[in-house]
Formats: structure tokens, sequence, C-alpha cells
């Protein structure tokens, strides 16, 4: 049931794209918005570390690899934020899109492994391409979709601490989504 859980939380991250989309935010106001969420989270997180701070939603909700450091879901805040905050709304957009939806049907698929099947990784890459289209040149949207799915699909250390995907799939595809739009 946490499994699901984490899931849907993970999926309810698509509003923030799609209140931009609907006009209810512009993307300057979506990005402050995101980086106050940064703000509150790294405060949750300061006290939930230092303290113990013990309450349902992080017992239920994070993973246990996520007690003892900062969790998922203030990197996946960040990653959103820094998105929209540095890239325009046409990279940032489906970006954000590609770590709400298509990290959550990797994981589905992927169902826990360290390396993900090939099917997992084809979904992945198929709806964050599709996602990508939408909004930037085919190159550009290929570009983004291999970021993403490398990023969902492989575990990136750096001196031995794993970055979280939350992090790396939406500023990776950011990344190489502008390269596509503006270098080839």
């Amino acid at each position: 049931m946490a499994e699901i859980g984490r899931r849907l939380v993970h999926a309810s991250g698509a509003l923030a794209p799609a209140s931009y989309l609907l006009g209810a935010l512009t993307w300057t106001q979506l990005g402050w918005i995101l980086a106050g969420g940064v703000v509150l989270a790294m405060g949750l997180e300061l006290v939930r570390l230092r303290s113990g701070l013990d309450w349902w939603i992080y017992q239920n909700l994070t993973r246990e690899y996520e007690h003892e450091k900062i969790a998922g879901y203030a990197l996946y805040m960040v990653g959103m934020a820094v998105v929209a905050l540095v890239f325009p709304p046409a990279i940032g957009v489906p970006a954000m899109f590609m770590l709400a939806v298509g990290d959550p049907i990797g994981g589905y698929l992927g169902k826990g492994r360290e390396t993900k099947s090939p099917l997992a990784l084809g979904a992945v890459f198929s709806v964050c391409f599709l996602f990508a289209l939408a909004f930037v040149s085919p190159v550009a949207a290929v570009f983004g979709a291999l970021a993403a799915t490398a990023a969902d699909g492989y575990l990136l250390s750096v001196r031995g601490y794993i970055v979280d995907d939350n992090l790396t799939i939406p500023i990776g595809a950011a990344i190489a989504m502008w390269v596509g739009s503006t270098v080839i």
C-alpha cells in the first residue's frame, strides 16, 4: 500500500506544470512557489533528520534508505524548482512531467530492481518522449527522453552517495532538451 501511495504522491506533482498550462499560474509564479516548497521541505528535513521526527507520513511514504538522509520528496521539490527557475516553460514543463509521470511508470514496471528491464526503460522513454514532443523539436525530445530514462534506470553515485532520480530526472532532461534545442 505504501508503494501505491508513493506513486500517487509522485504523480500529483503533475499539478505543478498543469497549473501553468491551465493559466492558473505564470511561469515565474510557479517557480517561486516551488522555491518556497524547497525551503519548506528542507526545513522539515532538517527537523526530521536532527530530531528523529517520525510522523505517519514519513513512516509510510519514505523508503528505508531515506530514513538517514534527505528524503526523495525534498529532492523532488528541488528538481522541479530548478527547472522552473532556470529554464523556459517549453523545456521546464516537459521535464516536470517526466519526473511526475515517467518516473512512477518506470518504478512500477521496474518493481524495485537495481537495473530496470528493457520494458520499463522503453515505457519511461516513450512517455517522456511524448511529453517532450508536445513542447520541443523531435531531436530535443529524444535528448530529453534519453536523459530522463538514463536517470530513472541507472543509479548515479557521487563519492559513494547515491543521487536520487527525483533530482536528476528533471534537471538532466531539461539540460538535454536545452542542448537539443540550442546546440544541435
